[in-house]
């Protein structure tokens, strides 16, 4: 066994490498962030209501529910 298999076994023994999870998606907060309050502009949606939650709560990549609705 050489040194890379070695350290890549006390990784995996240490629960800080997991080579058969797949890497989570990660996207720019801010991006997204910015995205949503301009379409909270365009389109009048106040906090609190219904429209506000789905649009900064629904999890496309999940239920494959869009956040803006019919509107964007």
């Amino acid at each position: 066994m050489d040194f890379e298999e070695q350290l890549n076994q006390l990784r995996k023994l240490a629960g800080i490498y997991k080579p058969y999870q797949q890497q989570a998606t990660q996207e720019n907060i801010s991006y997204s962030g910015t995205e949503k309050s301009q379409y909270m502009k365009k389109h009048d949606v106040k906090p609190g209501t219904d429209e506000w939650f789905k649009l900064w709560f629904a999890r496309p990549h999940l239920t494959g529910e869009s956040p803006y609705g019919d509107k964007k």
